[in-house]
């Protein structure tokens, strides 16, 4: 049975800002890959009381993009609670750093294809 995401409305705005501001690694990721990927994927999409960089519905996935902002010992913590949240819905979560993704973009590239669609249950 599916698991329901929820969407938390209130984060339009805020995920439509993010939008339009992306970093450079994610700009890079969404314009030269993720834009014309094989399974349709969204930006900055509400997911809980999150927006996640990235996320594919057909591949139950979430791809993020960490700044520096996110080596933090806070920030690392929160990061694996909001993963742990994200897993709890079925969701596969992918983080790169913004330095593999301007250096490794191919490598980057190969992981996120080599993440099947998840067979129903």
């Amino acid at each position: 049975m599916p698991v329901h995401l929820p969407y938390n409305r209130n984060l339009i705005d805020r995920a439509k800002q993010l939008r339009k501001n992306l970093t450079p690694a994610e700009k890079k990721l969404w314009y030269d890959y993720l834009h014309t990927f094989k399974y349709r994927v969204l930006r900055q999409r509400p997911i809980d009381h999150f927006i996640v960089d990235f996320y594919c519905r057909k591949l139950k996935l979430v791809i993020e993009v960490d700044g520096e902002s996110h080596f933090t010992e806070q920030q690392q913590a929160y990061d694996i609670e909001r993963t742990q949240k994200l897993e709890s819905y079925g969701l596969t979560v992918l983080r790169f750093t913004n330095q593999q993704v301007l250096q490794d973009f191919a490598g980057v590239c190969a992981v996120i294809e080599a993440v099947e669609v998840p067979s129903r249950a």
